[in-house]
């Protein structure tokens, strides 16, 4: 049996005013499921981007605007947003603090596509032993 303490995971810069901490992944032994918390400086987020595979984010602390294609919501703390495979999606914190999420992908690799140079980015890869 494997446990993996969070507080071990070290958080890492992401983007400018978007720290991550990944808890499983491949890198860590994960097969099917990819889970990190994201901690957000106000007016920043994730840029539109889309995965292979459904996505689920849920706001821990603050308020995030969320959006799917063309549709925007705002979400408070214990809200959820699922996000189908393929769909266009991001979200942006709209509160003057940090906004806490917490996202799940139904993949052990972290995989998105985003418009624009940055094109596919792939994190949290298995280990090589």
């Amino acid at each position: 049996m494997k446990s993996v303490t969070h507080e071990d995971q070290q958080r890492e810069q992401w983007r400018a005013g978007v720290e991550t901490r990944m808890h499983v992944s491949a890198s860590n032994g994960a097969s099917q499921l990819c889970i990190f918390e994201q901690w957000v400086e106000p007016m920043v987020g994730a840029p539109t981007h889309w995965h292979p595979v459904e996505e689920v984010l849920t706001v821990i602390a603050g308020r995030a605007e969320m959006w799917i294609d063309d549709e925007h919501n705002v979400l408070t703390s214990g809200q959820s947003l699922v996000v189908p495979a393929n769909r266009k999606h991001g979200f942006k914190n709209v509160d003057t603090g940090p906004l806490h999420i917490h996202a799940v992908l139904a993949s052990p690799i972290f995989e998105a596509t985003f418009d624009g140079p940055a094109g596919v980015v792939r994190r949290w890869l298995p280990t090589i032993s």
